[in-house]
């Protein structure tokens, strides 16, 4: 019996089927080990889910995110389907009747959990429910391995503790908008994890993030921060041609990083991983290669 958002459900001991609803539970059962039979919206998975494990050639798309084909999930099968809360809450007694379905929630109501802490507890659920602990444990040592090592070249780079905003940016009819995370992100904690401190100190917020126009950094012209943002060239080429985009004091001081157009955000320990790749890299800081201790051999 494993617990989740929607109530409790029976598992079968070894579920061999599963089929995975959303992006994060996707890489979830990789990194774990497991292939899906089934998953929702693959184009898109593979456009912006980068992690080392890729999703096998015969898995079934069975549809929209937002609304997949219960027809095609029905005809996979499965022995489990994983879903996300708040785009199963029409069609969970459906899915149900089709394999027992979980669900989780990767935005807590409860501000005081962080999205970081729910995405681990959700990975470790998922990890039992398909009878991978021991994968789940070796996963997490490894994330916590990276984090201690992205922090020890931080330091040693002489840049461990510095402040940070991060965004994701774009434009509609020119207009710049940037979503700006909040400390109970769970992209904002995996840079608190290595040692940097969250500058957008407003209050948590449950999807973690508040938004502004480039008017909006105005206010924090005083301020000392690193800007990573995520958006699409094209976009980024408008902040560039902005007059206000330059008179601010993040650019100014070349503090400010554009991180690419795809990077994910809401991802698994994987995607974790990556993240903090691309900051450091960006900051022109090096994670170095820990090499692997060998037996010596006369």
């Amino acid at each position: 019996v494993i617990a989740h958002v929607f109530g409790e459900s029976c598992v079968p001991e070894n579920p061999e089927r599963v089929v995975a609803l959303e992006w994060t539970y996707v890489e979830d059962l990789l990194a774990l080990g497991v292939q899906p039979v089934g998953v929702a919206d693959i184009q898109g998975y593979n456009n912006w889910v980068k992690i080392p494990v890729a999703l096998g050639e015969d898995v079934v798309d069975v549809g929209r995110r937002q609304e997949p084909n219960l027809e095609t999930i029905a005809e996979l099968n499965p022995d489990l389907i994983i879903a996300v809360g708040f785009r199963a809450g029409q069609n969970y007694d459906d899915l149900s009747a089709i394999a027992p379905t979980l669900v989780f929630d990767p935005y807590p109501t409860d501000l005081s959990v962080s999205q970081f802490d729910e995405m681990l507890n959700t990975f470790n659920t998922i990890a039992t429910a398909v009878n991978h602990e021991t994968e789940a444990d070796a996963v997490l040592e490894g994330l916590k391995a990276h984090f201690s090592q992205a922090a020890a070249a931080l330091e040693a780079a002489g840049r461990g503790g510095e402040s940070f905003i991060l965004s994701q940016g774009w434009t509609t009819d020119s207009v710049a908008t940037f979503r700006l995370f909040t400390d109970n992100a769970l992209a904002a904690q995996i840079l608190v994890q290595i040692g940097l401190e969250n500058a957008w100190d407003v209050e948590p917020q449950q999807y973690g993030f508040t938004e502004a126009g480039i008017e909006g950094f105005v206010a924090l012209a005083d301020r000392d921060f690193n800007f990573f943002y995520v958006a699409p060239e094209s976009d980024n080429d408008i902040f560039l041609e902005s007059p206000l985009w330059s008179s601010l004091n993040f650019v100014k001081s070349e503090k400010a990083y554009w991180l690419g157009g795809d990077v994910w955000f809401f991802g698994g320990p994987y995607s974790a991983e990556l993240l903090v790749d691309t900051v450091l890299a960006a900051m022109g800081v090096e994670i170095p290669v820990v090499a692997e201790a060998t037996e010596a051999t006369g």
